[in-house]
């Protein structure tokens, strides 16, 4: 029992390290443009079909393919913003516009990698399995290890450029008031240009990490995205640390929600807890609450 508990929580920890760069990615993108960007999902399939492509098509070395990929996967991100969101925004498109023009583009990605890749389970992983280690009676692989301390330190990093330095107060300027940041002649194109490429290279990274754990599938996006933007509301969109937090409670419940319960009910405990905090604290745990205006 002990030895099975120590395995759950390195589960969490595994599941709340990936999902966590997706929400901070997507928050970063929803908070500059305002609508939800379905088509991000797509980011987290390219990386690791991108990184498929090179390393096991092309045979490359994967500490050359995953660098590639994640650079290619941004770059798709940030040109869906530059080729298709900013001339529409130009043009005064509804957020609902929007919001189907991204869906348009994720159906349309999908296919594309199903037509090139095949809509089969596929792995980048070519070296032989190796056997996890044992830490404290739980069994743990390499990757998972690099995945958990490579996500850790993305964060921090993200947290203190967007706390410490002049391009982070930019983008959290932009975020508040893109109106106001404007005015004060901050180049809000070129910054929201930076978030969509931030955003989809995160997304890029997390794809590849599940895809080196338990392989991938062109559709894995949608899931991931789904997640993601769970913890982004659990956690509030504005705090790193909020996201965190709510990483670490939804991967906590899902992961012992399938032991005591069965894994089937794992994406129905996610929106449980979503309804929850929708009902009971829509700002997250970390979110600040809106003030009502009175005339």
């Amino acid at each position: 029992m002990e030895k099975a508990l120590i395995q759950i929580v390195a589960n969490i920890l595994l599941t709340a390290s990936v999902i966590l760069l997706v929400a901070i990615g997507f928050a970063l993108i929803h908070r500059v443009v305002r609508f939800f960007h379905i088509a991000y999902g797509i980011t987290f399939t390219a990386g690791p079909y991108l990184t498929f492509l090179f390393h096991v098509w092309f045979g490359w070395p994967l500490f050359i393919s995953i660098p590639i990929a994640i650079a290619v996967a941004s770059l798709i991100g940030g040109l869906m913003e530059v080729l298709i969101f900013s001339p529409l925004r130009f043009k005064g498109i509804s957020l609902l516009g929007l919001l189907l023009t991204s869906l348009g583009i994720y159906i349309v990605l999908q296919n594309l990698i199903s037509l090139s890749f095949g809509d089969d389970i596929k792995s980048i992983r070519t070296d032989p399995v190796i056997e996890g280690v044992s830490i404290l009676g739980a069994r743990i692989t390499p990757i998972q290890i690099i995945t958990i301390l490579s996500s850790i330190t993305l964060v921090i990093v993200l947290a203190i450029l967007l706390k410490k330095t002049k391009l982070g107060t930019a983008i959290r300027a932009v975020a508040n008031d893109i109106e106001l940041a404007n005015i004060t002649g901050v180049t809000c194109r070129k910054l929201i240009i930076i978030v969509f490429l931030t955003g989809s290279g995160l997304a890029a990274v997390s794809g590849i990490f599940s895809a080196l754990d338990i392989d991938m599938n062109p559709t894995m996006g949608m899931n991931a995205l789904m997640m993601g933007v769970v913890v982004a509301i659990i956690g509030g969109m504005e705090s790193i640390i909020g996201m965190a937090l709510g990483a670490l409670l939804l991967s906590s419940t899902q992961h012992m929600g399938a032991w005591i319960i069965g894994s089937q009910w794992q994406d129905a405990i996610a929106f449980v807890i979503l309804l929850v905090f929708l009902i009971f604290r829509p700002q997250g745990f970390l979110g600040r609450k809106v003030k009502k205006a009175s005339v």
